[in-house]
């Protein structure tokens, strides 16, 4: 879609609007040709108002619309009215060109669960907060409600948290195998064998110097999360080791939640389990993605449906009592059927968490470069209601994020028994605490809980440049020492 822009140069918001309603478009900045059949107009005036006029055409089919709210405040706030301004009249332009509403209207971030929380911390009820998302958001009764269910979950996570409290987060950046649909930085262990014992050395090194930074801070770890990648392609001796340095050195006494990911059903066996329970790690997660065989070997999966069935038994077995289960809604060859069976399935063993993702089509990935059969938005978005109505029977939403290219403008929900959820799930998403994260890959995000100020700090994203990354780690601990002095 061409995009012209009279009067400003808010791209960010335009373009989130496009991606929201047009999610077939790409934006493209070139003057607007007699041929032309798709593009978008869009013309900031301001006097004491601020007057937005967007002209939009999609498949030959045109329509004007027109905005204008005052401007009142500060600098700071007029620019948020103008960026609300020009986003909300693209919204109602494209709405009423196509007459489709998306199920978050016209919320294009990742955390759409911030809006309610503020709105409910401010004093509103939760029936007002739901109306706030329909009303001024366009948000659909079914979505405002899961916003504000989890909205409630993360000020019941931030009550909980004391001063001086962050949350830990090592990776472990090796698959098995890599999956169709994954743009994570993770190496193929079958081609990466050597890096593995030397990038587990680097990583004992990097924890080292993040026990000093938080031991002379004064910071206690209340949450730690081992993900990747699969932690669990790592041998059973390799997970001890890590597990031991970071009993031996870090301040996990108040910690009251540890989690590894387990993934992959062909990573886990009982010795793993075993030297996993040894350090107290209470909640694993198991994820099939899907337990339909065809879809699995579609995605790269080197198992069977009926491995998963064996992984969780086994992790029952050695003891864990907390176990989370991930499930894709859009993956290559599955469909609505194949969905309810494998949530259906998931339900059958009784997992105390399950997590519902909507497919991303990310740059990264295999998928996005071999188009593979995918599900269409609608079906997809079946797929999510089906999982809701569902799972609402014995389980609460309490965390929920989007993405960019996600199918049918949806969203990835955790689901939780009462008294089971993610404190780390909570505190990451919503950005309630410091989350420090250590191994290739990790962008640490220190934040201050007075002025909310919020520093990154990223680690060298592949393994073999995180190997020879020792100095840099040392400057962004010394930075870390820094920020919470």
């Amino acid at each position: 879609m061409k995009l012209v822009l009279n009067g400003h140069d808010e791209r960010y918001v335009v373009e989130q609007g496009m991606l929201n309603l047009f999610p077939g478009e790409r934006p493209v900045y070139e003057p607007i040709g007699p041929g032309d059949d798709s593009w978008a107009v869009v013309t900031l005036r301001e006097d004491d108002r601020c007057h937005v006029t967007v002209e939009l055409c999609f498949r030959g089919k045109s329509l004007p619309y027109s905005l204008d709210v005052p401007l009142v405040g500060d600098e700071f706030q007029r620019e948020g009215i103008r960026r609300r301004a020009i986003g909300k009249c693209f919204f109602l332009a494209a709405r009423a060109l196509t007459g489709h509403t998306p199920p978050w209207g016209m919320l294009t971030g990742v955390r759409p669960v911030k809006l309610p929380t503020r709105a409910l911390l401010s004093g509103a009820t939760p029936l007002q907060a739901k109306q706030e998302l329909r009303e001024e958001y366009y948000v659909s009764p079914d979505r405002a409600a899961l916003a504000v269910d989890c909205a409630q979950a993360s000020i019941a996570a931030q009550r909980s948290l004391k001063e001086g409290e962050v949350s830990l987060y090592l990776g472990i950046p090796f698959c098995p195998t890599r999956c169709a649909y994954c743009s994570f930085v993770s190496a193929d262990v079958g081609r990466t064998l050597t890096l593995v014992e030397p990038y587990v050395d680097a990583l004992l090194k990097e924890i080292d110097g993040t026990a000093r930074v938080l031991t002379e801070s004064g910071r206690t770890i209340r949450s730690f999360y081992m993900g990747g990648g699969t932690p669990t392609t790592l041998s059973a001796r390799q997970l001890d080791r890590v597990l031991t340095r970071c009993e031996q050195v870090l301040p996990l006494e108040g910690c009251t939640e540890l989690t590894v990911e387990a993934g992959r059903p062909d990573t886990i066996n009982r010795e793993k389990l075993e030297v996993l329970r040894a350090h107290g790690v209470g909640r694993v997660s198991i994820n099939p993605q899907t337990l339909e065989d065809h879809v699995l070997e579609a995605i790269g999966r080197k198992h069977s449906s009926g491995d998963i069935q064996t992984a969780y038994d086994l992790a029952r077995k050695v003891g864990f009592d907390c176990i989370n289960m991930d499930l894709i809604a859009g993956l290559p060859l599955d469909s609505l059927g194949g969905f309810r069976r494998s949530l259906d399935g998931v339900l059958a063993m009784g997992p105390e968490n399950i997590t519902v993702h909507t497919l991303a089509m990310k740059k990264g990935s295999t998928l996005i470069q071999r188009k593979g059969a995918l599900p269409g938005g609608e079906e997809v978005a079946q797929m999510l209601d089906y999982s809701r109505t569902t799972l609402s029977g014995g389980y609460l939403p309490y965390y929920l994020y989007r993405q960019k290219y996600m199918s049918g403008s949806l969203e990835n929900v955790g689901w939780a028994r009462p008294g089971t959820e993610s404190l780390y799930n909570i505190v990451m998403m919503e950005e309630l605490h410091t989350v420090i994260s250590l191994g290739a890959g990790g962008v640490t995000k220190l934040i201050d809980p007075q002025s909310g100020r919020l520093l990154r700090l990223s680690n060298p994203k592949y393994p073999q440049d995180y190997l020879s990354a020792g100095e840099k780690l040392a400057e962004q601990q010394r930075e870390m020492l820094a920020f919470f002095r």
